[in-house]
């Protein structure tokens, strides 16, 4: 009769201890997750703004030669 009781008190205590650990009835907080958005990107390819930018410096080394030819006396 002593074993059982000692048997039937540590059952009690081991119970009561594992449900004190087991979260409680408190309600659950759930916290909202932030969402990332992108940066935003020029909708103008950087390959197009230097291919310009050459075509407009060829231009104007053409311009330039043209003038300097007529300038030139013959000897």
């Amino acid at each position: 009769m002593r074993f059982t009781t000692t048997l039937a008190a540590a059952t009690a205590i081991a119970l009561t201890s594992t449900t004190a650990f087991a979260g409680g009835v408190a309600p659950v907080i759930i916290e909202p997750v932030e969402v990332m958005e992108e940066p935003a990107t020029s909708s103008v390819k950087p390959a197009y703004i230097v291919l310009g930018v050459l075509a407009a410096l060829l231009i104007a080394s053409q311009l330039d030669d043209d003038d300097d030819e007529e300038d030139v006396a013959p000897i």
